[in-house]
């Protein structure tokens, strides 16, 4: 009874979050959030990374480390979507069977599939954030890299396709899969090419990330200002 109650309890705090986040919108932030919250949007962090790698490092270490983060997405869908999702079976708030599908917010009938716990989306996101943290070690790449994954995760609520607690637990998934496969791909580099050890402390041009970056945001700003007018 006490576990039930306590369940039933983070469950009303889960939704009353999630209520009032996805209760802040407008015209901009609804053509913002739909483009940020797509899978394109990570192809510039993605590219930045593998260049950043094919300019530090020898082959075969780029591609143990492109090996990680394969295997990183690949953990982290696999947990969420094939395994954790079935057992659970919790429906997203934007479902047509959700118990509080009415006070939803959804842009452009966009509902997702029909569970969402955990998601998807904070565990790949999370995973390359973690990722990008200890592999790179470089503060502002750091800094930057989760405020964009936290960001990616926010889009999910405000289009109400998750609840925050979806994303907690994706986000933990997915930043332990990220820190797992960095460390294992860190170490077989350092055994199959020694030299990868003094590179990583002289990691060269990591900021072209923050940049690219940037730069598609205010593209993605432009985007939704002329739209939204």
């Amino acid at each position: 009874m006490v576990h039930t109650d306590i369940i039933q309890y983070l469950s009303e705090i889960d939704t009353n979050v999630f209520l009032y986040f996805n209760g802040i919108h407008s015209p901009f932030w609804d053509y913002f959030m739909t483009s940020f919250t797509g899978k394109i949007i990570w192809v510039p962090m993605y590219a930045t990374i593998l260049y950043i790698l094919l300019k530090n490092f020898h082959w075969k270490a780029v591609l143990c480390y492109v090996a990680a983060i394969a295997l990183i997405i690949t953990f982290a869908d696999q947990m969420c979507s094939s395994i954790i999702r079935p057992v659970v079976a919790r429906l997203r708030p934007s479902n047509p069977e959700s118990p509080i599908v009415d006070m939803v917010y959804i842009v452009n009938n966009y509902r997702g599939g029909s569970y969402g716990f955990p998601s998807c989306h904070a565990a790949n996101s999370f995973g390359l954030a973690m990722y990008v943290v200890f592999m790179f070690r470089k503060r502002w790449l750091s800094i930057f890299i989760i405020v964009w994954a936290l960001f990616n995760c926010y889009t999910r609520v405000y289009l109400g396709v998750h609840y925050p607690g979806d994303l907690l637990v994706g986000g933990i998934i997915g930043g332990f899969g990220g820190w797992l496969f960095a460390t294992i791909a860190h170490k077989a580099t350092i055994y199959l090419e020694p030299s990868t050890r003094m590179k990583r402390k002289e990691l060269k041009q990591w900021s072209v990330t923050i940049y690219v970056g940037l730069l598609t945001v205010l593209g993605i700003i432009i985007y939704s200002t002329i739209k939204s007018w």
